[in-house]
């Protein structure tokens, strides 16, 4: 990513911003490269309400950033541990695509960073999808990435006007001890944030959820201590 030059206008840049370790080395890495911040996140009906608590201690750490919270009603479909207290997160690796997948969010999710983007004018929105050292979700692959970007292209006033927003996924191709290890040097404070996909509203982690699998086999691999809080 180019970092922005004194003598360069700042860019302003959506950082999706859920609260957990990956969207909040992500908003490092933007504000970092001199962006100018607009944290994003989501009340989507998601059990791990911790989460959103995380989201603006993260945001608060920037000096700068907008933080907004946008809330919509994903447990009206459900389909997902995740917003559907009757499917419970599972605490053990499963084969293929988990129940904690949650429909659609993803596209959901950037479609309303794009239309904010329009709105206050940011070329950029900034997500922490991850294809490495993930669950496998179909909306964090490289793929889905390069297809919003194309429809990005077309499907707004900006686009059409020769001015595309641009999807930047700067963690999609590290793995979570690299991410670690770059949140670090960038000054992240990791216990403030929650991954934990039944977290409790104090963001006390479970500890065997995916989520948190994940998480401490990263601070483990990238030599850190690990500041998670568990309950």
């Amino acid at each position: 990513m180019n970092r922005v030059t004194d003598s360069d206008e700042r860019a302003k840049a959506i950082i999706l911003t859920s609260g957990g370790l990956d969207s909040a080395t992500v908003l490092a890495i933007a504000h970092e490269s001199g962006r100018e911040c607009y944290a994003l996140s989501f009340d989507y009906g998601q059990r791990h309400r911790g989460e959103l608590k995380a989201a603006a201690r993260v945001a608060d750490c920037f000096n700068g950033t907008v933080h907004k919270t946008v809330t919509l009603d994903l447990r009206g479909i459900g389909g997902s541990a995740l917003t559907d207290d009757a499917i419970d997160v599972p605490t053990e690796p499963t084969v293929g695509i988990p129940v904690t997948y949650v429909p659609a969010r993803n596209t959901v999710f950037l479609s309303l960073a794009l239309g904010w983007a329009e709105v206050i004018g940011a070329s950029e929105i900034h997500m922490g999808v991850n294809a490495v050292d993930y669950s496998g979700y179909p909306d964090c692959r490289p793929e889905f990435i390069a297809a919003f970007d194309a429809l990005a292209a077309v499907a707004t006033k900006a686009g059409v006007e020769g001015n595309p927003v641009k999807i930047c996924t700067p963690i999609i191709g590290m793995s979570k001890a690299d991410i670690i290890t770059a949140g670090v040097r960038l000054g992240v404070d990791y216990s403030i944030t929650v991954s934990c996909y039944q977290a409790r509203d104090d963001g006390l982690a479970c500890g065997v959820c995916d989520s948190c699998r994940l998480r401490a086999q990263g601070f483990t691999d990238a030599g850190v201590a690990d500041p998670t809080r568990y309950a």
